[in-house]
């Protein structure tokens, strides 16, 4: 049996100086909590990750940062619920349609982070880039509307630290 998950290397602990302007960047997410331990690593594939207090809490897609799946801030961000036939394709990384959202909990603009939860227990699926505004979503209800960024079951979730 191989072992698919990605393997984080080149791991270091940053600098106090370079710690601070990492978090400041990701302020907007991690907003009132302190870490003891800012990290920044490599994975297998390349991509960058940013371990806090020894967890995967942030990930560089195209030079910004976005909190994974397991950063606490997952409650915070503005909520999409999708419904269940949306599920297993937001789950293998497909985008989200309007026609796939049931409801959106929270009201948010275009380029807004959301994180995007199922229908039935509420449990974060993914998170995305809104495409376009929820007002807009409601309204329209056609077309791509969420990038999906980072989803339960890729790479990065199966990385462990």
């Amino acid at each position: 049996m191989s072992d698919s998950r990605l393997k984080v290397r080149k791991r270091h602990t940053l600098r106090r100086k370079d710690a601070r302007s990492i978090l400041e960047v990701a302020s907007e997410y991690l907003a009132g909590q302190s870490f003891s331990k800012v990290e920044e690593a490599e994975t297998e594939d390349g991509s960058t990750v940013i371990l806090l207090d020894d967890e995967i809490t942030l990930f560089r897609l195209e030079g910004d940062f976005y909190p994974t799946l397991r950063c606490k801030c997952v409650d915070f961000l503005p909520v999409v619920i999708v419904d269940m036939g949306a599920i297993p394709f937001v789950c293998k990384g497909a985008d989200v349609m309007a026609p796939g959202i049931t409801e959106i909990k929270t009201p948010f603009e275009e380029g807004a982070l959301v994180v995007i939860r199922d229908v039935k227990h509420g449990k974060a699926l993914a998170i995305g880039k809104a495409l376009k505004s929820s007002t807009s979503i409601l309204t329209e209800k056609k077309g791509k509307v969420i990038n999906n960024l980072h989803y339960v079951g890729d790479k990065l979730w199966e990385t462990k630290p």
